[in-house]
C-alpha cells in the first residue's frame, strides 16, 4: 500500500468520526454559595450573568444540607458547563471538592473556574476548557496526596496512642441491627441510589456508603 492510499484512509475515517459525532447542546450553569456569615450573593451573581441559569443558596461551613448544589447535579447534561466564581463554592474540604467535580465529569459536563488565573485572556474556548480541565486534574491529584499524608498521619497518631493505652477507637454511628441502617440498606438493595438513601433517611452519604462496604452489601 502506498503512503498516498494509506494517507487518504486516515483521513477518510477522521472524516467519518467527526462526521459521526452527535451534536451536543451546551448550557452554561452558574452554582453560588454564601455561608451564613456572609452578607449576600450579588458579587458572584455579577460575575455570573453570562449562564443561562443560576443556583444558588446560603449553607454554612457546618451544614451538610447543599440542596441547590444537588438540584444542579441532577439538573446537568452532557456538554453542559458549571460555572464557579470559586472552586470553594463546591466544597468545604478537598473530599468534599474531589467527589463534586467527579460527579461532574461523569454527567459529561464540565467545570469552569472564573478566578483561576492562568485562563484570563483566553479567547478560544476549546482551548479554555482543555486548559481548565488539566487545572483540575491536577488540583484532584494534589488533594488526593494531601488526603494520603493525612491519613499517614492520622495512623502514626493512633499508633503512638495505642502504644501509651490511650487509644479507644472511634464510637460507632450504628450497630449492625441498626433499625434505620436496615431501612437505608433496604432501600440501597431496591434500587435507590446512596444519595436517595441520604436524602430518604438522613444518613450521611458517606456515611452510609462506608456502611455498606463494611457489611459486604452490593446490587
Amino acid at each position: 500500500m502506498s503512503f498516498f492510499i494509506f494517507l487518504g484512509i486516515i483521513r477518510f475515517k477522521i472524516w467519518t468520526i467527526g462526521f459521526g459525532k452527535k451534536e451536543i447542546k451546551m448550557a452554561r450553569i452558574g452554582y453560588a454559595r454564601i455561608s451564613t456569615n456572609e452578607q449576600n450573593l450579588d458579587r458572584q451573581l455579577e460575575r455570573l450573568q453570562d449562564t443561562e441559569k443560576i443556583f444558588q443558596e446560603a449553607a454554612s461551613g457546618a451544614s451538610r444540607d447543599r440542596l441547590q448544589l444537588e438540584a444542579l447535579l441532577d439538573y446537568i447534561r452532557e456538554g453542559d458547563v458549571v460555572v464557579v466564581t470559586e472552586l470553594e463554592r463546591l466544597g468545604r474540604n478537598n473530599k468534599e471538592l474531589t467527589e463534586v467535580m467527579n460527579e461532574i465529569q461523569e454527567k459529561g459536563a464540565t467545570l469552569e473556574v472564573l478566578n483561576l488565573p492562568t485562563l484570563r485572556g483566553i479567547e478560544d474556548d476549546n482551548l479554555r476548557r482543555l486548559l481548565n480541565n488539566l487545572i483540575l486534574e491536577l488540583y484532584k491529584y494534589q488533594a488526593q496526596a494531601e488526603r494520603e499524608r493525612l491519613k499517614e498521619r492520622q495512623a502514626q497518631g493512633i499508633a503512638i496512642a495505642k502504644l501509651k493505652g490511650k487509644y479507644k477507637g472511634r464510637k460507632a454511628l450504628f450497630k449492625q441491627d441498626d433499625e434505620r441502617l436496615h431501612h437505608a440498606f433496604s432501600l440501597y438493595l431496591s434500587g435507590h441510589s446512596d444519595r436517595d438513601v441520604s436524602k430518604l433517611t438522613g444518613i450521611n452519604e458517606r456515611t452510609f456508603r462506608r456502611y455498606r462496604a463494611k457489611y459486604g452489601v452490593s446490587r
